[in-house]
Formats: C-alpha cells, sequence, structure tokens
C-alpha cells in the first residue's frame, strides 16, 4: 500500500437492497478542509437497475402499486410474489402468518429478490390486477380495513381474502394449497379452471386464442381539428391488426354503434384505440388514444370456461386507477351467455373527448 492510501484511510461498503453505504473511516490528509458534520457523513452510491430489477422497480411506481393492496395503506414496503400485491408492514405481517404456501412475504428493500420472484409479480401486474380477481366479488356490506384498521378486523379481512377466498365466485376458487405452489395465482386460477375447455395446453401451438368483438358506441366532446368542428373515426389496433369505423361528418358527439372483429394472439398486448379526424387535402389529425388492458376480461374468461353454461353474472372487473385511461371501473359479466364488459374511456394526449365501448370475448376451441 502507497503512502497516499495509507493516509487517506479506508471505507467500509454495507449493501442495503439495491443501494451501497461507503462509511468514511478516517481521512486524516483531508481533515482539515471538512467540518465536524461532514466528515461522518455517509457517501451514497446507487447501483444503476437494470434487467428485471428494472421491472420490478416500474411496477413499484405505477399509483395503484403505491398503496397497500389490502388497505390502502401509503408507501408499502413489502410484497407477496406469488400473489402479486404490494403490502404495508401490518398487512405483511398477516400474509406471512398464512404460510409461504399461500403468501411468499418479501421485503422491497430488505430481502433479494430471484429472478422468479420478480417474474410472478410483473407476470401479474400489481395490486389491481390481483385485486380485480381476489376482490370481484366483495360485499358492500363487507368494507376493506383502513390503514388505522385494528389487526383483528385486518387479519379477518386478509384470510377471507386470500386464505378461504370468500371474494372470488366459488368456481373460481382454489380449492387446495397446492394450488399456490405455481408462478403465481392468478395464474394457478386460469391454468386450473380453462384445462376443462382446452386439453394439453402446454401443446397449443396455435397463433390466436379467442376472438374480439369491440362495438364501438360513441364518443362524446371530442375535440375541435377543423375550424369548428371535427370528421372523426376510430382506428383499432390488437398486435398487428388494425380495424376502422366509417367517418362521422362533423360531428363531435358521435354516434357508431358499429361492431369490429379482431383476433386475439396468445401473446396480446393491450388494445388500442385512436380517434382522428379525416381530412381529404391533408394527413388525418389526431384527436385523441387510450389503451385497453384486455387481461382483466381474458383472464376471467378463461376461468370461466364456456360462458354458455353460466346464468349471468358478474365474474371480474377492471379498476379505475390514475396510470389507466378509466372513467370508472369497468365490469366483466357473463351476460345471455356471452362474455361482455362495457368500457367508459377518457381520451388520452388531447385536450378533451370521451369514448364508450362494448367488447364481446368469444374463446377458439
Amino acid at each position: 500500500m502507497t503512502r497516499d492510501a495509507e493516509e487517506c484511510g479506508a471505507a467500509d461498503a454495507v449493501r442495503f437492497g439495491a443501494e451501497i453505504f461507503f462509511v468514511v473511516v478516517s481521512y486524516p490528509r483531508f481533515a482539515s478542509n471538512m467540518s465536524s458534520a461532514n466528515r461522518h457523513q455517509p457517501i451514497k452510491l446507487t447501483k444503476p437497475v437494470v434487467g428485471k430489477a428494472r421491472k420490478l422497480k416500474d411496477l413499484m411506481l405505477k399509483s395503484d402499486n403505491r398503496v397497500c393492496a389490502d388497505c390502502s395503506a401509503p408507501d408499502p414496503k413489502w410484497a407477496s410474489s406469488n400473489i402479486g400485491v404490494f403490502l404495508c408492514l401490518k398487512c405483511g405481517d398477516v400474509h406471512r402468518a398464512l404460510g409461504p404456501d399461500i403468501s411468499n412475504v418479501l421485503s422491497l428493500t430488505l430481502d433479494d429478490w430471484s429472478d422468479s420472484d420478480i417474474d410472478s409479480m410483473v407476470e401479474v401486474g400489481g395490486n389491481s390486477y390481483a385485486n380485480s380477481i381476489y376482490e370481484a366479488f366483495l360485499p358492500k356490506d363487507h368494507p376493506k380495513p383502513r390503514p388505522d384498521a385494528p389487526m383483528e378486523y385486518r387479519t379477518k379481512f386478509i384470510r377471507a381474502k386470500y386464505e378461504t377466498q370468500d371474494f372470488l365466485k366459488p368456481s373460481l376458487r382454489i380449492s387446495s394449497k397446492a394450488g399456490f405452489e405455481s408462478t403465481n395465482s392468478l395464474n394457478s386460477v386460469d391454468n386450473s379452471f380453462s384445462s376443462t375447455s382446452r386439453k394439453h395446453a402446454p401443446e397449443d401451438t396455435r397463433e390466436f386464442v379467442g376472438q374480439l368483438n369491440i362495438k364501438v358506441v360513441k364518443g362524446s366532446g371530442l375535440a375541435v381539428r377543423d375550424m369548428l368542428t371535427s370528421d372523426p373515426y376510430v382506428v383499432l389496433s390488437l398486435g398487428e391488426q388494425k380495424a376502422q369505423t366509417t367517418v362521422k361528418a362533423s360531428d363531435l358527439n358521435p354516434v357508431w354503434n358499429e361492431v369490429l372483429t379482431l383476433s386475439v394472439p396468445r401473446n396480446y398486448g393491450p388494445l388500442k384505440l385512436e380517434v382522428y379526424d379525416h381530412d381529404t387535402f391533408s394527413a388525418d389529425d389526431i384527436m385523441g388514444e387510450a389503451e385497453i388492458d384486455l387481461k382483466p376480461m381474458i383472464t376471467a374468461a378463461m376461468a370461466f370456461g364456456d360462458p354458455s353454461r353460466h346464468a349471468d353474472m358478474q365474474i371480474g372487473r377492471w379498476f379505475m386507477t390514475r396510470d389507466n385511461c378509466l372513467l370508472s371501473d369497468s365490469i366483466v359479466n357473463i351476460s345471455s351467455g356471452k362474455v361482455k364488459q362495457e368500457v367508459n374511456l377518457k381520451l388520452q394526449n388531447v385536450e378533451s373527448g370521451e369514448m364508450e365501448l362494448e367488447l364481446e370475448w368469444s374463446r377458439l376451441d
């Protein structure tokens, strides 16, 4: 070691989650130039968050994941990796008591997450997706606990939600703890109950798994793109497929009631909606856009199997959050033997405009 290195002293490194703290031991040469307070301040270096850890961090930043999934307490520091929800300390303690077969609780800052743990969280999508299944049938007279709820009520609610699954439809309930041993609980629901109508799923190599009929009902308060009005039409996209409505001339509150049909690929993403103003002599102007998350509908539909065998009922819900374009929660129903969902959207990246759609899912046999 050189004289300079000896005089400069050393630093102890302490690992804390994804961050490293270097605590100064001694700096004799530079001590005279440092205040007493600054001399003992830790130097904090943050590793760049990359790969799957980056995906988990991005998931944490979504607004619905910045509160506890069970009691809505802010800034949750824990998560159940197999259920796919973010939790506060109090609710995390209850989850831990359920045992890892039901809820595998990890700290977001203190524990080392495996790739499979991160994959499970990302695949579920966080609180709103998990709650769309586990709270789909939460009775109005059974309110969720508040952040200051007593432990007794908090425990009762969480056990009813995840252990006995009281707020799932009986046909969706996982009959044994073994069902929680897959990558996550929502996949267990999907895999267990879809097998009744589609055998040998791992060997099924079809490109498409279903068909989506989208009824473009109407728009309201659309943006002006011509002198005083607009000539709107709607374009829907799913993967590489596109479908388009007719043009409604000089109408900011158009009624289409047109049905567009798209096939749903096995690895589907969001359904994208764009509204344009038709121009004869120039490029069409955008009048807003929105994304429709198909996962709540398709997950619920797959779990129930053949909808023609069921009476009319609610089977799922896509929750409105600050991160999506919903104007209100969107309910997934079985109605007249079909899986249907009404969606009311606020158009994004535009000064005004709302859209009303009706979705109908049918599975490819």
